[in-house]
């Protein structure tokens, strides 16, 4: 009984966090070039696929956009001479010392790996803000102004990874006066062991912490859900 009423609470809260007309989907660093085949950090590759985030993330960018909320993706590229680009911690070393072995960057500017991954099947609608320096989507671009110029109030993120790029995308979110839902299904990190502590005992503090079905079912209209409850019967 006590776990029914907190699973009632839980969704209430989800559903005046997640209304579409104040809600984004930040999807972080879901491209070709990051998640896909020649990435630079293969066991993050291997994370994203063997916990099915890319399909998750398509899933909920498709009820996003049916419900009316809006998708913004979140990417990082490249110059292929680096121009810009400042070797300052390891995996930003590692990353150019890759461009310089391959002669160009996994996600080169204009390039099929900069582009986000086919399963979040990219709309006209959607809004696609790229970096090419540091490793938060907010911190030197337009992210901030794009959002509140929309009146956004609550961000959903999705993407890689745990680790690094979705923590930091979530402090800066709560920074700047967000609020913040995680996926915890179409997030990923390494090791997975990891990333699952680090949303239990660091993001759980800062944002809700929710699964795709909630999430969507939030988003579910009266006369989908009628239809599901009839089909179940």
């Amino acid at each position: 009984m006590v776990a029914t009423q907190n699973d009632s609470k839980k969704m209430e809260l989800l559903a005046r966090l997640t209304e579409p007309a104040t809600t984004a989907i930040l999807t972080m660093e879901l491209q070709n070039g990051i998640v896909g085949s020649g990435a630079l950090l293969p066991a993050l590759v291997n994370a994203v696929a063997e916990c099915g985030l890319l399909a998750v993330a398509g899933s909920v960018c498709s009820a996003a956009r049916e419900a009316g909320v809006r998708v913004v993706h979140c990417t990082m590229e490249e110059r292929s001479d680096g121009a810009g680009f400042v070797e300052n911690c390891k995996l930003s070393v590692l990353s150019a010392k890759q461009r310089r072995a391959n002669g160009c960057s996994p996600i080169e500017v204009g390039s099929f790996g900069a582009q986000s991954v086919p399963e979040l099947n990219v709309q006209p609608s959607d809004i696609v803000v790229a970096r090419m320096t540091g490793m938060t989507p907010f911190t030197s671009t337009s992210l901030d102004q794009i959002l509140r110029n929309m009146g956004i109030k609550t961000v959903v993120v999705m993407g890689v990874s745990v680790n690094i790029g979705v923590m930091g995308t979530v402090l800066s979110a709560v920074d700047l006066g967000y609020q913040v839902v995680i996926v915890r299904d179409a997030v990923a990190g390494v090791p997975a062991a990891y990333a699952q502590a680090a949303i239990d005992n660091s993001l759980s503090m800062i944002s809700t912490v929710a699964t795709a079905k909630e999430i969507l079912a939030c988003w579910e209209t009266p006369a989908a859900r009628d239809g599901r409850q009839l089909a179940s019967h």
